[in-house]
């Protein structure tokens, strides 16, 4: 019997590591009820709000063509960079990032699960809007969705880096405060809900309305994304995640 028990203790491999810290921080954020307010019922009810009603006056006839893609744009920064700054700020107040520093997990590949984490609960929040809207009458060109899973994906990696970021380098009250003040910022200046008189010029500088026109242009209009959409997203991406691999800190 010889040989038919031989342990071998050793690391786990980097791809089982990363695939069981994504899995938990998607379990985390399905965990927190103020988290599912703010990723689901604030963008829901918007969508609900601004497509059924008259209430805002928009630059085009089909509102839903106009308001889903902004609710999308919407979604997206609110888990990616809301959500991401203020739990994973909470995380390191509390000690579990500096446990987490312990273990095989590193940095960078802390900043990939979270991110990836965020990414996953982005597809439900995809479905679910875009399930609503097609309920409500928005019917968004089929030819496009691949332009404009990239744009989104471009657009987690930006936001979710930038939260990182701050929850990385600012204590947790801070990085709450932080985070909220930024995201009501590129709220009323993003033109998510409603059209805003500078959103030319601010697609080339924002993140979210790079993001919501380049949407509009795919699903609704179906054509191709402006070119300032896509260097908009790649820049502040690129930035983002050489910050955050920077400066992020576990303590």
């Amino acid at each position: 019997m010889t040989g038919m028990f031989a342990p071998a203790p050793a690391r786990a491999g980097l791809a089982g590591i990363l695939r069981r810290q994504s899995r938990l921080e998607v379990s985390l954020i399905l965990r927190r009820g103020e988290t599912l307010v703010l990723n689901v019922l604030v963008p829901l009810a918007a969508l609900l709000g601004a497509g059924l009603t008259d209430v805002v006056r928009l630059p085009t006839d089909d509102r839903l063509g106009f308001v889903v893609p902004g609710v999308i744009g919407l979604a997206v920064m609110s888990t990616a960079f809301t959500g991401q700054a203020i739990n994973t700020g909470y995380e390191r107040a509390y000690g579990v990032l500096k446990r987490l520093g312990g273990s095989p997990l590193t940095r960078w590949g802390l900043l990939v699960a979270k991110t990836a984490g965020v990414l996953a609960v982005i597809g439900l929040q995809l479905v679910l809007l875009a399930g609503a809207g097609l309920l409500l009458g928005w019917r968004p060109h089929p030819g496009q969705l691949a332009t404009a899973l990239g744009l989104v994906l471009l657009a987690t990696a930006a936001f979710s880096s930038f939260g990182l970021l701050i929850a990385g380098t600012l204590p947790a009250q801070a990085t709450a405060g932080a985070a909220t003040l930024v995201y009501l910022v590129l709220l009323v200046a993003g033109g998510v809900m409603f059209p805003v008189p500078q959103a030319a010029w601010t697609g080339y500088v924002l993140p979210l309305p790079a993001l919501t026109e380049g949407l509009r242009a795919t699903l609704s209009g179906g054509g191709p994304a402006p070119l300032s959409s896509w260097l908009g997203l790649l820049i502040w991406a690129a930035a983002g995640i050489a910050a955050a691999v920077r400066w992020f800190r576990w303590e």
